[in-house]
């Protein structure tokens, strides 16, 4: 399975959105909780250049928030990307 890092919050439905579609690819990940962490917000906006959550990578490659996580489903092009980023 490839490294997957989800920056989210615990009220954020969209961290749980992008979870779900995760959960039902059977990918596992990491949740990176980071409200009420000023240097953990710090560190997500410095790694993905986005203020928002979530913010999700998977292996090196940043994917965005949960829009662009469901668009790359749409498109055909998740399931490539967690293969490729794979063990």
């Amino acid at each position: 399975m490839p490294n997957i890092n989800i920056y989210c919050t615990h009220t954020c439905p969209y961290c749980r959105m992008a979870e779900a579609l995760l959960d039902k690819k059977g990918d596992k990940y990491e949740k990176i909780f980071i409200d009420g962490d000023t240097a953990g917000w710090k560190a997500m906006e410095e790694r993905s250049q986005r203020r928002t959550v979530p913010q999700i990578f998977i292996g090196d490659t940043h994917v965005g928030g949960f829009d662009d996580l469901s668009a790359l489903n749409a498109a055909g092009k998740l399931d490539a990307l967690l293969e490729i980023t794979s063990d």
